[in-house]
């Protein structure tokens, strides 16, 4: 059986390079190119493969990008289910000002879709129940994460309509996007959700500086339905997480970003899953989302967290503590 399932319907291929200094005008020099297979869901199944979890890959490819995307995903060993669209895969870059030691990203918008293709597209990355049991020996995931942004024209309920498929189908959805299509799969309610902090203070229009003020929304979150869990990462301050058991804060540790911080929250929400699933009490997995948030910054463009160096890591990343949110 899978356990984990991903859904990427804006997958990217991410281009990594450096340059002494981003200026306008200027041709800017740059250093050797890399090349990874990217958006949200195809990372966070890369971080669970080399953790050894039973995962396959969903995303809607195309183009030379999307079959050289496929092409990495392969090279990886990833298991993966690509379903062939019209438009182009789009392509991110992400460029390291070497003098500063500041990441650029420049994030294209992706093909464009109809509105009236979004039952096909829901349909392609995640099949109902029906379809997915009357294959032999197919078997429905325990965990669907879905990640990333929508690409144009993709109605913004459409995480939204894949939580309810993953509550018909008894797996818990785990969501990683941000504005409308949040708030609107919040509104169904998922299994666990991960904003950044800056996500959640756009969607609650509050200003959640402090980890008391975090920690007090993402457990107001809990209680009134609409996750589950919240892993709420906060940079610099560590990460939070609440659940009905209580609401917990681990800080950062000292790693640093010397190549940029790119996939660091997908490998965080990778190793966070993979430890809830294995049977670790909410603040133990935190640890290891921590560390694999960490270990992310020592790998260049999105390289992405290898498994040594998030166990190595998460030695090192203290129990959480308790927080006690303020009202």
């Amino acid at each position: 059986m899978t356990c984990f399932l991903t859904l990427t319907p804006n997958p990217a291929l991410d281009i990594a390079t450096s340059t002494a200094q981003v200026e306008p005008t200027h041709k800017l020099r740059c250093g050797p190119v890399q090349r990874y297979p990217g958006g949200g869901g195809i990372n966070v199944a890369r971080v669970l493969h080399r953790l050894g979890a039973d995962v396959q890959a969903r995303a809607l490819v195309g183009g030379p990008a999307g079959a050289q995307l496929a092409t990495l995903l392969q090279h990886e060993g990833v298991p993966c289910l690509l379903h062939p669209i019209a438009g182009d895969t789009r392509e991110n870059l992400s460029v390291l000002e070497t003098s500063t030691g500041r990441e650029f990203r420049f994030v294209l918008p992706g093909p464009t879709f109809e509105a009236a293709q979004a039952p096909a597209l829901r349909e392609a990355l995640l099949p109902t129940a029906d379809l997915i049991t009357a294959r032999a020996g197919a078997h429905e995931p325990r965990w669907i994460i879905a990640s990333g942004s929508l690409p144009p024209g993709m109605p913004h309920d459409f995480y939204a309509q894949l939580a309810r498929t993953a509550v018909q189908q008894g797996a818990q959805l785990a969501l990683d996007t941000s504005g409308a299509p949040l708030a609107a799969a919040l509104e169904v309610g998922v299994a666990l959700v991960k904003p950044s902090q800056r996500e959640l203070r756009d969607l609650l229009q509050q200003p959640l500086n402090t980890v008391q003020e975090c920690a007090a929304a993402a457990l107001a979150l809990v209680r009134q339905g609409a996750a589950g869990t919240v892993a709420l990462s906060m940079g610099e301050q560590g990460a939070v997480l609440a659940h009905h058991e209580g609401v917990w804060h681990a800080p950062a540790l000292n790693v640093p970003a010397a190549t940029g911080t790119t996939g660091a929250g997908d490998c965080f929400l990778a190793a966070l899953i993979w430890a809830l699933e294995r049977g670790d009490a909410p603040p133990a997995a935190l640890r290891w989302g921590v560390a694999a948030g960490a270990a992310a910054l020592l790998s260049p463009g999105t390289e992405l967290a290898q498994p040594d160096d998030i166990r190595r890591l998460h030695a090192q990343v203290p129990m959480p503590q308790a927080v006690a949110p303020t009202c």
